[in-house]
């Protein structure tokens, strides 16, 4: 099986393509000398300060500062007193824009997936790659495009037209893991 880790060259593109080529792609975290792996389902793309479902739409803060860093970079929050949320930076440095993890071929919903892979705010502002513990690899899976379903992202009515945006990807035909 061919094993490639995706660089910061694969994230330092637009967010939207990002994310929608997110989707076969494995996410991969290093716990003790055990390396889990699983195959990446669903993703939602933040998209810069004029994006009002994004957490730099009011720009730079203590919270979510790693979003201006390069690309690559690992950005977790805690939200609702209880989930911590997996973002991997893109594009630019100084251009907050990251995609969200929501779902894995094992695990639906971006908490779920946190805690099953033990990611939480010790990766904050890492890199991805295997110093970290947490990297994201091309395995060979081609997905078709036309297995891929857009929809609006959840939970961000708030943000106006930009709510009905087809800013959510999710694989919806299975593939061999």
């Amino acid at each position: 099986m061919r094993r490639k880790i995706l660089t910061r060259a694969f994230f330092n593109r637009p967010t939207l393509k990002v994310a929608e080529e997110l989707i076969g792609k494995f996410l991969v975290r290093k716990i003790g000398r055990k390396e889990v792996a699983s195959m990446i389902v669903e993703t939602e793309a933040y998209d810069g300060p004029l994006d009002l479902a994004c957490q730099a739409r009011s720009g730079k803060t203590k919270r979510n500062f790693p979003m201006f860093e390069e690309a690559g970079t690992i950005y977790v929050y805690f939200t609702y007193g209880m989930h911590w949320m997996l973002n991997l930076v893109t594009g630019e440095k100084e251009y907050p824009a990251a995609v969200l993890i929501r779902g894995l071929a094992d695990v639906s919903g971006p908490g779920r997936l946190t805690k099953k892979l033990k990611i939480d705010k010790r990766l904050n502002t890492k890199k991805l790659g295997k110093k970290s513990g947490l990297w994201v690899e091309d395995r060979g899976v081609k997905i078709k495009k036309s297995d891929i379903q857009k929809t609006p992202r959840i939970g961000v009515s708030y943000a106006g037209e930009l709510a009905k945006k087809p800013y959510r990807f999710i694989l919806v035909k299975a593939y061999p893991q």
